[in-house]
Parts: C-alpha cells; sequence; structure tokens
C-alpha cells in the first residue's frame, strides 16, 4: 500500500513545539515507509490567513530539515470547489439554513478546542428549506437523512496512534449524541468548516494516512460520513499525543515563547528540537 501523509497548518501565526512534533512524525513516519510528503497550507479564512505566516512557515520547515513532495497546495483557491460539492449535498435534501446563535456558529468553525468538536445543536431550524436562506446563514448538515443514504456497516475507521488504536465503528447513536446536525459553512465569510474542506483535499490528494494531533480524533466520524456521501475513499488515521507547557495545556499560536522562530533566534539547533519534543 502506498504512503501518502500531509502537513496542514493554517497561516494564521508563527509554528510553535506542538507544530513541530506533528510536522517531523508525519515527515519520519512517510520516509520511513518510502512514501510521500505533502505540505498543505488550509488558508480558507481569508481574514487571518497571511503571506508573512505562510512564509515562515515554509522557513521553519526547511530549518528543519523537513522536505516536502511536489507542489504546495492551498485551499483558498478551491473555495467555489467545496461550495459545488456542498450544493451536491443540498440537492440529495441533506441540508439546511441555520441563523441561530451566530457565535456558537463561529466558533464551530473555529479551530478545534481539545477534546470537543463541537456543542450538539438541537435542531431547532431543521424544518427550513433551502429556499429559505438568508446572507449570513449557516448550513446545517441533517444528520439523520445523511445516514439514511449511506452504509451504516461500512462506517469505520482504522486508527494507529497510540491511545485508541485498531478498528473503529462510526455509531449512529452515538453520532447523534456527539456530532449531531454538524455546521459545514457559512456563506457570509466564505467560511467551510475545518473537516468539510480537509475531508476533500484529503481525497483530491490521495491522502493515505492522515497523521494529526489527538484533539482532532473527534472530528473523525463526520469525516467517514462524508467521504460515504461523496464515496471518497477513508484514509488510515494516527492521532498523536499533544505537545503541553508547564501547566498541561496544549500549545497554541498565541504561545510565542515556544514558537520556532524564537528558538532558532535563542541559537537552538533542529536536533534540540527533536529533543524537546521527544523525538530522539
Amino acid at each position: 500500500m502506498a504512503f501518502v501523509t500531509r502537513f496542514a497548518p493554517s497561516p494564521t501565526g508563527p509554528l510553535h513545539l506542538g507544530h513541530a512534533y506533528s510536522a517531523l512524525l508525519a515527515h519520519d513516519m512517510a520516509r520511513a515507509a518510502g512514501g510521500q510528503f505533502l505540505l498543505r497550507f488550509e488558508n480558507t479564512d481569508l481574514k487571518r490567513c497571511k503571506p508573512a505566516f505562510e512564509a515562515s512557515i515554509r522557513e521553519d520547515l526547511r530549518w528543519l530539515d523537513i522536505r516536502w513532495d511536489g507542489p504546495i497546495h492551498r485551499q483558498s483557491p478551491k473555495i467555489a470547489g467545496y461550495s459545488i460539492r456542498l450544493e451536491q449535498l443540498a440537492a440529495r435534501g441533506l441540508l439546511y439554513p441555520c441563523s441561530c446563535t451566530r457565535s456558537g456558529i463561529r466558533a464551530a468553525l473555529a479551530a478545534p478546542q481539545e477534546g470537543v468538536a463541537h456543542s450538539v445543536y438541537p435542531g431547532t431550524c431543521r424544518g427550513r428549506p433551502m429556499h429559505s436562506r438568508l446572507p449570513g446563514d449557516a448550513l446545517r448538515l441533517n444528520l439523520s437523512a445523511a445516514l439514511a443514504q449511506v452504509p451504516l456497516a461500512a462506517l469505520q475507521f482504522v486508527e494507529t496512534g497510540p491511545d485508541q488504536p485498531g478498528l473503529h465503528r462510526v455509531s449512529p447513536l452515538v453520532g447523534h449524541q456527539t456530532i449531531g446536525d454538524i455546521v459545514l459553512s457559512r456563506k457570509e465569510e466564505g467560511i467551510v468548516a475545518y473537516f468539510v474542506a480537509s475531508t476533500f483535499d484529503d481525497a483530491d490528494q490521495g491522502i493515505t494516512h492522515v497523521i494529526r494531533g489527538e484533539d482532532l480524533f473527534a472530528f473523525v466520524p463526520i469525516q467517514v460520513i462524508l467521504q460515504h456521501l461523496f464515496g471518497l475513499p477513508t484514509p488510515i488515521y494516527h492521532h498523536h499525543r499533544l505537545i503541553r507547557d508547564d501547566q498541561g495545556k496544549r500549545l497554541a499560536k498565541r504561545d510565542d515563547a515556544r514558537a520556532l522562530a524564537k528558538y532558532r533566534a535563542d541559537g537552538a539547533s533542529p536536533a534540540d528540537i527533536r529533543r524537546l519534543v521527544g523525538l530522539t
């Protein structure tokens, strides 16, 4: 089996030690398997993603001696394509517009919080037809309707990460309790949810192994459902441990004290970074 993986940061800030661990691990696993390591910038948030951050990420990766195969993939030119695929779901009766709690919708589309994919929506707007959509409305997936169109026995994925290795089945009951009618996009800002764009891109790029932080494990069931709705392959998943600060919190881009650029400026070497993240 071919081994194709990716490192897919959002260029909204500098890379920190947690990013370094994820990129190095994916790069090491790809090279050990004789496979490919791709670089993808997940930059659908046009307001927060900046060319300067993208340039600094490339510089950090080169400094770490990480080399990617082929051209860099960027999501921003594909926003219209994501919308077309969502329209296909709407045509199948699987989406509905939602005007509920804009702050909550915005949070659902933002960077995921550790251990929680989102708050399960109570279904207030579920009865609205697509032609009632207003500017600024979100689009939600009608989970019950979606599950009725996929083979439930096939909703499964393989996890090879250290915490939950093995075959996992996506239970419709658990899906309703933990996923619900999840937000897929918000037209007003031109943003599609993280798990939507990455699902399509992984398939389009031929990704066979998804290597990422354990905080994203909660998104796998909805990605598996989307894969089956569109007839896409399900990759093998590997969710790794997170690099945390002294208080046990996962690192974030605002954590400038652990930015790779600062380590470089202070005289650290790539080997030092490997030791700091436990890859020696």
